[in-house]
């Protein structure tokens, strides 16, 4: 099936929310409104799950269910093409970093520690093994998905999404929003603790994504269905304001806003098919992994006092990151994809 754009350019903002997110606190003179908005940049992450489940069931639920578990491996090296030889790099950078801010004496030890380093070239480093975030804190999104790459296949082969009843979807898409809900206990934000909690948030999320795609799949040339899902997402986000708790009010709105965002793809003047915008998209990934351990370098190098940097240098690192983004994905991103799968 082709791709649906619109998702991709959605990507391409999500990234660059978490981009702000990060940065938010050191830049001088943001308005408290804005800096509070961008501190729920965190919650990015959180639509990145539910689109990959969404984007996996689309691609590999039909195929695995046919071909079985010969197409596993196939399934599994090219996901692996697809996150790890990026992860790997910027791994490697970030060794360089800590090499280098060891010998001048300059960051936290604590941020880059040796002992933990094989964890995080397996990409296991979330999975339960860690207490904290470390050497590319990013990464640890690109860890549990490589668990929810994993279990994958187990869910297609144990049960067929377009067998089951429309409502009985819908039922499910409830039990694992207020399944998430429940395995986070008191929790105040999807972003407590992610070394805790961060594996049962991916793989909630992520299986909700796939069922958002079959509700997609049987919705998606009914006219009326957008606004519908509009409408829902309208009283979700009613209801977070009213004080539902993230936990369960958030991934609720993101899987309808999800299903909208997929209803409109294809549809005139959908700003985010537009080509700068799908751009974005394409190179999320490498806007994701790279722009963190870029920020720690360029504060480094640039910036005098980190609670104050002024805008034209933050206007400086942003065009920094799309530059490294665009540089990565061509040069890192798609030939390593090329030369893995191309080896079956």
């Amino acid at each position: 099936m082709s791709e649906l754009r619109a998702l991709t350019g959605m990507r391409g903002i999500a990234a660059w929310f978490v981009v702000l997110y990060h940065i938010r606190l050191s830049i001088a003179g943001l308005p408290v409104g804005l800096r509070d908005v961008l501190a729920k940049g965190y919650l990015a992450v959180d639509f990145f799950f539910l689109l990959s489940g969404f984007v996996i069931w689309l691609s590999w639920g039909a195929r695995l269910r046919r071909d079985g578990w010969r197409a596993v491996p196939v399934f599994l090296r090219r996901r692996v093409a697809r996150i790890w030889p990026l992860h790997l790099v910027m791994l490697g950078l970030a060794v360089l970093l800590a090499g280098a801010l060891a010998l001048t004496g300059r960051g936290d030890p604590a941020d880059y520690p040796w002992g933990e380093l094989p964890l995080h070239i397996v990409l296991v480093q979330n999975w339960g093994f860690t207490d904290r975030l470390t050497w590319n804190d990013p990464a640890w999104s690109i860890s549990t998905e490589l668990a929810a790459y994993l279990l994958f296949p187990l869910l297609v082969m144990a049960i067929d999404w377009r067998r089951v009843a429309t409502g009985w979807l819908v039922v499910v898409a409830g039990g694992l929003v207020t399944g998430l809900y429940l395995a986070m206990g008191d929790a105040p934000t999807l972003g407590t603790d992610i070394w805790r909690y961060g594996l049962v948030r991916c793989l909630f999320e992520f299986a909700l994504g796939t069922v958002v795609c079959a509700l997609w799949l049987r919705w998606r040339d009914r006219r009326g269905a957008m606004p519908v899902a509009i409408g829902v997402a309208a009283v979700v986000g009613v209801a977070l304001i009213a004080g539902v708790p993230e936990t369960l009010g958030v991934p609720a709105l993101f899987a309808v806003l999800l299903l909208a965002l997929a209803l409109s793809c294809e549809r005139a003047g959908n700003p985010l098919e537009a080509r700068w915008m799908h751009g974005l998209g394409e190179v999320s990934y490498a806007t994701y992994l790279g722009h963190f351990l870029l920020w720690v370098a360029f504060k480094l190098v640039f910036v005098a006092d980190a609670r104050a940097v002024p805008w034209w240098l933050v206007g400086l690192y942003l065009t920094m990151v799309l530059a490294a983004s665009v540089l990565l994905y061509r040069w890192v991103e798609r030939p390593a994809q090329r030369w893995i799968n191309g080896k079956a």
